[in-house]
């Protein structure tokens, strides 16, 4: 599809229908914001179109990816985003009942709050990983080594699973006192 798509621009298309939606939700879970969002998966594949004819080597998806990566960093760069921790309409699922909504929106915070306590190179390689990149795709991605990166998120999922013990600690305390 790649080497169609470099010959022919309309034959991009299938390769834009393939990997929209990953690219959209790794874009709205590092940006956290529907527009912008939406405004960096449109910006990643107008670049990956126009440079597509540079595009040599590993995946596809990988190639994207580090498009997507550099778009959502100019972002941040542009414009600092100040989001809540708790904003809850932003994570709401609208198919599951309200009890459902609830303990997803929690939980969802909860996972954000954690992240953001990571340094930005774990953070990075979780939410890659998140986006369904594999480990050789997210050194791609990140500049790195496939066994830097496996470090990496090693540490940070210790580092996540320490800060979920921490977090649930105070609940069950409070749960002992009923």
């Amino acid at each position: 599809m790649v080497a169609n798509a470099q010959r022919d621009p309309l034959a991009f298309a299938p390769l834009y229908a393939r990997y929209v939606d990953a690219v959209y939700r790794y874009c709205y879970r590092r940006l956290g914001n529907r527009a912008e969002a939406e405004d960096a998966t449109s910006a990643i594949f107008v670049r990956a179109l126009t440079s597509l004819s540079q595009y040599r080597e590993g995946t596809f998806r990988g190639w994207l990816f580090t498009i997507a990566h550099h778009v959502v960093a100019d972002t941040f760069r542009r414009v600092r985003p100040t989001r809540p921790l708790t904003n809850e309409d932003d994570w709401v699922d609208p198919d599951p009942g309200p009890d459902a909504h609830a303990i997803a929106a929690q939980e969802r915070s909860m996972l954000g709050a954690f992240l953001i306590q990571l340094p930005a190179d774990q953070r990075d390689v979780i939410e890659l990983r998140l986006s369904g990149l594999r480990s050789a795709e997210v050194a791609h991605v990140v500049g790195r080594t496939p066994g830097a990166v496996r470090n990496l998120q090693h540490r940070a999922v210790v580092r996540l699973r320490e800060l979920a013990e921490a977090s649930i600690a105070p609940m069950e305390e409070c749960r002992g006192r009923q």
